[in-house]
């Protein structure tokens, strides 16, 4: 009998070029037929599999339910005998009479042999196919049935109740790693709890050598439990049978006191999976369940899954809160790094030539919802990102030197509104960076403090801010004003940059001068609600308009540079005048703060309904102190090279 798609091929290799079809019927109508082993006083069924493929042979193959998972699983489906006659060593055991002794791949040949003289073989050939083989000593894999311990993944509805928690108790980061174990928990079959390996953590059960019954007694397991914590796990190997049982150990079948040990351990995934026992309930300091899990994404197959068996098996209950899984480390260009291949960067090597704050920049910086790339290129862009977050610090602290929190500290109210604007935004940055945090998004908060400082601080709100340090008298109420904004910008960046930037906000929290400080900055307070109550969004949306206006004429004033109408911004002078109402409301309501914003000398506003930016040249002379054109330089016989506003700050 073979199957019709493969009956030419077959009569081909076997060299018949005459036959006859006796009869053609349908797979099914064989189903349940018994067939005669060729050589063994054994009938064997005919059952029908999915698996047999129609590109060798002739499409009815021998089926060992002892030897194989796909076997196995057809062998419970029609109840098929285990028939498993090879012994632990690879070696025939003694139900195969004649073959009794001989490793089963030196067997092929004899049995070759044995068919052939039968007359049951008509034809034979090598083929070459895919093969499972030891990782270590290379060698094919024999698949073998044996006793193994097992948990029932299905026992009192554990399988439904580890789904339910699943998709209601525990939070997944990032969320998709709900579906993926999901998936994984609702098609996994029973969990094989036993190991055939040398080493690792013993099961702790004894066999009957009369009758071969195990014995798992919860007293004897305390009995060895008590042994392996004075002496470690190796009790366990290193004495003997009437050592590990407590006295007057008896066999519940036959009353026998003779016993040989377990030889198997236990699943290393069931030592890591059971740490939430181990771990949290054995340390009064500890809450359980766990408010954190945090692995690769190959560990819902693993880790996570373990310890949710193992932890609802055990209490009923969840071993976590939540579970945050990552990608893992590849190079530039999303290869997996190995050191054959040479791409392998370490964290000694970014520490070494980077530093620590680096190291941690880049993995915060990172989305590991995905596989994290690093390389030289990578951690030199994030150096150029860190430079300019350490620049912004340092230019914050060295307009401090002379500020004292208790006594110079102007209220929130009475500073210039263009601080308060820079704290209404800081209160925006502290609320973001607080929910990304907490939903461990911290390349989101590197991004969002990154852009806050290059931009908004460094590129828009410093920018103006200079000329007023600078210039102005230094207990004056707008230079104090700017130094609270300034303290207090510089107090939330640390706090909120510390649990990433940790060296680099220490170093700087030892420069800046507070009566009564914590000692580190890893001590301090998150921001408090004060932060939040600087929030304005009038204000935010008031200076969004003037900054977008700021944008446009900026790049009017690098035009007018790049062909030599003036060289410095404070050789300019702006005439603005807008179409849009609401916008010429705006600036007749700020025209005294525009020469600051645009960081002009002279900046005049047209309250005519047109768009117009035209620059010239300032008019007056240069200000020795400040730099600015004025035309009242001079006008001062005892300062004739100051400007109006330098004599009266000196």
């Amino acid at each position: 009998m073979l199957a019709k798609d493969l009956l030419d091929r077959t009569m081909e290799k076997i060299g018949v070029k005459d036959f006859k079809v006796l009869k053609t019927i349908k797979g099914k109508e064989l189903e349940g037929s018994e067939a005669r082993h060729p050589f063994c006083d054994r009938k064997s069924m005919v059952v029908l599999a999915e698996y047999v493929s129609m590109k060798d042979g002739s499409g009815c193959v021998h089926t060992a339910p002892g030897h194989g998972r796909e076997d196995y699983m057809t062998g419970k489906k029609y109840n098929l005998p285990v028939i498993m006659p090879v012994d632990s060593k690879g070696r025939f055991d003694n139900s195969a009479g004649e073959f009794t002794g001989m490793e089963v791949n030196k067997a092929n040949k004899a049995i070759m042999e044995k068919l052939k003289s039968s007359g049951s073989l008509v034809h034979e050939e090598e083929i070459r196919h895919s093969y499972p083989h030891c990782w270590r000593c290379k060698r094919a894999i024999i698949f073998r049935a044996t006793e193994q311990y097992f948990l029932k993944i299905d026992h009192d509805d554990l399988r439904n109740k580890m789904l339910g928690a699943i998709t209601q108790e525990i939070g997944w980061i990032p969320q998709t790693g709900q579906s993926r174990i999901s998936a994984m928990v609702k098609n996994r079959p029973d969990w094989c709890l036993s190991r055939q390996r040398y080493w690792g953590v013993p099961i702790i059960a004894f066999y009957c050598k009369n009758c071969g019954q195990v014995m798992l007694d919860p007293k004897a397991i305390e009995h060895v439990a008590s042994l392996v914590d004075r002496e470690g796990s190796g009790a366990w190997f290193s004495r003997k049978e009437e050592d590990l049982l407590a006295k007057g150990a008896k066999c519940a079948k036959c009353g026998g006191g003779n016993f040989v040990k377990e030889t198997d351990i236990i699943d290393v995934w069931f030592d890591s999976g059971v740490s939430h026992q181990a771990v949290l309930k054995r340390n009064r300091d500890l809450k359980y369940p766990c408010e954190l899990y945090l692995e690769g994404s190959d560990q819902h197959r693993g880790w996570f899954q373990s310890a949710l068996i193992s932890a609802m098996a055990i209490d009923g209950v969840v071993p976590y809160k939540s579970v945050l899984t990552h990608g893992f480390v590849v190079d530039g260009d999303g290869k997996k790094m190995s050191k054959s291949t040479g791409n392998v960067i370490t964290p000694e090597e970014v520490m070494k030539r980077y530093g620590a704050d680096i190291l941690r920049l880049w993995v915060s910086s990172s989305d590991y919802a995905e596989d994290v790339r690093l390389s030289e290129e990578i951690l030199k862009r994030l150096s150029d990102a860190y430079r300019k977050i350490r620049n912004t610090y340092k230019y914050l602290l060295s307009n401090l030197y002379d500020f004292a929190p208790a006594n110079n500290r102007i209220s929130h109210d009475k500073m210039l509104e263009i601080d308060r604007w820079i704290l209404s935004r800081v209160s925006t940055l502290i609320k973001g960076a607080s929910l990304n945090y907490e939903s461990y998004a911290f390349h989101k908060v590197y991004r969002d403090i990154y852009q806050f400082c290059v931009y908004e601080v460094s590129s828009v709100y410093l920018d103006i801010l200079k000329d007023r340090m600078y210039t102005f008298k230094a207990d004056s109420l707008e230079r104090r004003s700017g130094q609270s904004a300034m303290y207090e910008l510089l107090l939330c960046l640390l706090k909120i940059m510390a649990p990433i930037l940790t060296i680099t906000t220490e170093e700087v929290w030892s420069c800046l001068k507070i009566a009564g400080k914590a000692d580190s900055i890893h001590l301090e307070a998150w921001p408090d609600d004060n932060c939040q109550r600087w929030l304005d969004k009038a204000l935010d949306d008031k200076w969004a308009a003037l900054i977008n206006l700021r944008e446009t004429v900026l790049k009017k004033l690098e035009e007018k540079r790049q062909v030599g109408v003036i060289g410095s911004s404070l050789e300019a002078r702006v005439t603005l005048a807008v179409k849009d109402e609401a916008m010429r409301k705006l600036l007749n309501e700020n025209k005294d703060i525009l020469r600051y914003l645009f960081i002009v000398s002279q900046a005049e506003f047209k309250n005519t309904p047109e768009d117009v930016i035209d620059i010239q040249k300032a008019k007056g002379a240069k200000c020795q102190r400040c730099w600015n054109y004025s035309e009242e330089v001079g006008s001062d016989s005892s300062h004739p090279t100051l400007c109006e506003r330098c004599v009266k700050s000196i």
